[in-house]
Parts: structure tokens; C-alpha cells; sequence
């Protein structure tokens, strides 16, 4: 029998996986099981070398269905995560996007429709993969800014802290209304709409509240 297993990746401790099975119930997806990972960089470690990873690995079954928020909680590095999403093709596995209602199964053997999956697979690990660039860079310059300007006056706490400011960002990147962000987020629609305008400032502000 046929089961639907959600994959969740959380990288700190500050972050809850409660937000992506809620997404992923209200797409319409029946969850039967969560495999998810704390603490972990999709940077820096791959799908098959975390703890949880590695057990998705050994659960999935053909006809199973993995279902994601977004490529980015498989890995924010292009070759990793095409990779990754090939190889669970190959096993018969069908995976499904939250976001955007993505459908990648390897069912097709018509070379046109073959192709055309294949290049949107590489344009989401791209994408993916900038993603994590461009926030990685906005934190560093929003460091350097504070380190730069020790002394100046704080301004208002802001309302997110580095978690959900990550959050935003990703959702952005994704093609997310500012209306529809906000309110999965619990901020105010012109706060997302801040962030959006200058990440780099949104950053700053953060580590000036640490």
C-alpha cells in the first residue's frame, strides 16, 4: 500500500515544522508520517547524509509520495538536488511541491514531456541554489553594516526574528503574495513588504536585536 510521507527541514532551533504540515494539509495532501530534520544547513549537508535523510531513503517505496514545501527543504544545491529528485524518480517515487503544486514523477516516457520536466527540476534547484546565495550575502552585508555603525541607535525592535525573516525571504523568492505571506507568517503585509524593499536593512535590524 501506497503511502504519503511530508519531508520537513527546520536549521535552528528557533524553528517549528508545525507551519509546513499545515501548508501541506491545506494543499490537499493527506499525510500519513513526518520525516524531518533540526538543525540542519540544506547548504551544506545533503539529503542522503542527514539523520532523516538517510531514513527517507530506506522508507520510500515505489508508488510512495514525498511530498515538500518547496526543492529548497531537499537542498539548496543545484546539482544536490536534482540529484536527489532523479534518483526518487527512479525508484518510482512521485514528488509534490506545496508551493506552486509541483508534480515531478518519473510515469512519462515521451521525450518532449521528459525534457520539459527535466529543465523545470534544473530551473527550481537554480533557484533554490540563488536563493541561498542572496540571503546568505544580505546577512553578511547586513553584519558588516552593524559592525560598521557600532554605536548607532537601535530603532525599533523588529517584529521577526532571524527564522521567520528567512521565511519571508524564501517565500518571496518563490513567487508568494506579500497578503498571503503575511498572513502565514503573522506579520503585517507592509512589514513584509519592508523586507522585500531592503533585505539587507531587515538583516542589520535583526542582528542589532540579538
Amino acid at each position: 500500500m501506497s503511502q504519503t510521507i511530508l519531508y520537513a527541514r527546520v536549521s535552528t532551533k528557533d524553528q517549528n515544522l508545525d507551519h509546513q504540515l499545515t501548508q501541506a494539509e491545506a494543499a490537499g495532501h493527506k499525510v500519513d508520517e513526518v520525516v524531518a530534520d533540526h538543525g540542519i544547513s540544506g547548504i551544506t549537508t545533503h539529503l542522503c547524509g542527514r539523520p532523516e535523510g538517510k531514513r527517507l531513503y530506506d522508507k520510500l517505496r515505489r508508488g510512495d509520495v514525498l511530498v515538500v514545501r518547496w526543492v529548497d527543504r531537499l537542498g539548496r544545491n543545484y546539482q544536490d538536488v536534482t540529484d536527489t529528485i532523479r534518483d526518487f524518480m527512479r525508484r518510482g517515487v512521485v514528488i509534490r511541491t506545496v508551493i506552486n503544486n509541483m508534480t515531478f514523477d518519473g510515469a512519462t516516457s515521451d521525450p518532449t514531456q521528459m525534457a520539459v520536466r527535466d529543465a523545470l527540476i534544473g530551473f527550481m534547484a537554480a533557484t533554490a541554489q540563488a536563493q541561498a546565495e542572496a540571503i546568505k550575502e544580505a546577512q553578511k552585508a547586513g553584519i558588516e553594516a552593524s559592525k560598521a555603525n557600532p554605536a548607532k541607535y537601535r530603532g525599533k525592535k523588529p517584529s521577526y526574528n532571524r527564522e521567520t525573516l528567512l521565511q519571508v525571504q524564501s517565500m518571496l523568492s518563490e513567487g508568494q503574495r506579500p497578503s498571503w505571506i503575511a498572513s502565514a507568517t503573522g506579520l503585517t503585509r507592509q512589514t513584509v513588504l519592508r523586507i522585500k524593499a531592503d533585505p539587507v536593512a531587515a538583516h542589520a535590524a535583526v542582528d542589532r536585536w540579538r
